[in-house]
């Protein structure tokens, strides 16, 4: 449950109105298309929510991620492509005996759960599948483990006794998206590495620039071989947006843009909060509180847990970093109450939200695949501002209230005339609530809750 706190009604005026601040939604003047929000079911917790959840629980799990009405609304499924010793884990545990032999590839039909769940979320709609690798098998890479590091073979700087493995890969990558297609589920989205910048005890591999660079030709030119040019390919996954930002000015210099339709990123050493100079779409593909015990709050002290940091985490993404996706790191978790890496809490019959999970909500419900966020002139005390217009032509504007005064606002437009309103609220005490917006001469009125949020969809 949302823990509670009192609302705080700031009278601004006299009469029969509040004081209002007017806002324009410019409809016309376009920004970043947004792709979608997101979430993943990696190293097995896709199977353990099949499993370990059945009935009305599984279902209910399935609609807090996906649903429009009931949940967030999710709209990207980020998978992880495997790369341990074990059928279970990786299509190529053994090594074929050099990187030009014939690699016998076996596919489990279950991924780890991540079939199963890739096909559920197909259920609601969602048609964005990012395929992503933490790691090339071992016996591609330099310290010959897929755990603590190394590069891959053939990659300027790494050669490996056992030859350059860089085609070998990109055939181990091709293969892992054929048996997905063959079973009905697109993979849109292929990322070759994950957290090069970071040496982990479990699946990881080292890259920089340069590395990448020497790769990404050769895993486009693949793709394109086997009939896939349908997936864009994304680099590089970093931990955090500064380092991210310094690999792609390495990559742009390189000429890598042409290959890439993404940068991607994750936020764990610092947030996206300013734009990277690229010409291609930017990601963030992996957020997510690794520090707290699970918590369902909205707000309360501003903690890291809490749905209003995480709103103002996905405001600043999309408003200052021009993202055109946001995916947390995992969405539901059964009899794992220790961390707020999750969305969605389960003691294996009841389910708990997060504010976490609502602060997506009040985004991914309304912004669909494909919209573009617009302009927007005009201010309101403590709120950040975005807007965004649907492809079948609604307008959205979404309010992030941080002051602890109630703001009313008057929201005009610009090329756009809208003829209905629906306004929602999330706050301490109500979670994508239904409430009242005045639309009236094509201008809206309506309350943005003091710490909390407002959504008005027009059409």
């Amino acid at each position: 449950m949302l823990s509670r706190l009192p609302l705080v009604l700031c009278v601004l005026g006299t009469g029969d109105a509040f004081a209002r601040a007017a806002v324009t939604v410019n409809v016309a003047s376009t920004l970043q298309q947004i792709d979608g929000f997101g979430v993943s079911q990696a190293f097995g917790r896709a199977a353990e929510f099949r499993d370990m959840l059945s009935g009305q629980p599984q279902q209910q799990g399935l609609d807090y991620l996906f649903n429009t009405t009931t949940g967030a609304g999710l709209t990207i499924v980020r998978n992880r492509i495997g790369s341990g010793t074990s059928g279970s884990d990786s299509i190529l545990p053994q090594s074929p005996g050099g990187p030009t032999a014939a690699a016998n590839y076996s596919f489990d039909d279950d991924d780890r759960g991540q079939m199963w769940f890739s096909r559920q979320a197909m259920k609601y709609g969602v048609k964005t599948f990012y395929a992503n690798a933490w790691s090339a098998p071992g016996f591609m890479k330099t310290n010959n483990n897929e755990n603590n590091g190394g590069y891959l073979c053939g990659t300027p700087g790494h050669s490996c006794s056992s030859g350059d493995w860089r085609q070998a890969y990109a055939d181990f990558l091709v293969q892992y998206i054929k048996f997905y297609n063959e079973r009905g589920i697109p993979i849109t989205q292929l990322g070759f590495l994950n957290e090069p910048d970071f040496v982990a005890t479990y699946s990881s591999m080292q890259s920089g620039a340069s590395e990448a660079s020497s790769f990404i030709p050769v895993i486009y030119n693949h793709l394109e071989a086997n009939g896939l040019s349908n997936v864009s390919l994304t680099c590089c996954d970093a931990m955090g947006w500064n380092t991210q930002r310094s690999i792609t000015q390495g990559l742009v210099s390189a000429g890598m843009e042409r290959y890439l339709k993404y940068i991607t990123s994750h936020m764990y050493t610092s947030d996206p909060t300013s734009v990277i100079s690229t010409r291609l779409k930017t990601w963030q593909t992996e957020a997510a509180d690794l520090q707290s015990r699970w918590c369902a709050t909205w707000y309360s002290n501003g903690g890291l847990c809490e749905g209003m940091t995480w709103a103002n985490k996905i405001h600043n993404g999309l408003a200052n970093a021009n993202l055109s996706a946001y995916i947390y790191w995992q969405g539901v978790e059964v009899n794992q109450f220790q961390a707020s890496s999750y969305l969605v809490a389960s003691d294996g019959k009841t389910l708990t939200p997060s504010g976490r999970l609502w602060a997506f909500a009040m985004w991914s419900r309304f912004v669909r695949p494909g919209a573009y966020r617009v302009s927007t002139s005009g201010s309101v005390s403590s709120t950040g501002i975005t807007a965004f217009k649907n492809t079948d032509g609604s307008v959205v504007v979404v309010f992030l209230n941080s002051g602890r005064s109630q703001q009313n606002v008057e929201v005009g437009f610009r090329d756009f005339a809208p003829a209905t309103a629906e306004a929602f609220v999330t706050d301490n005490t109500r979670a994508v609530a239904a409430v009242v917006a005045t639309l009236s001469g094509g201008t809206v009125t309506a309350s943005v809750p003091a710490l909390g949020m407002l959504t008005i969809k027009l059409s």
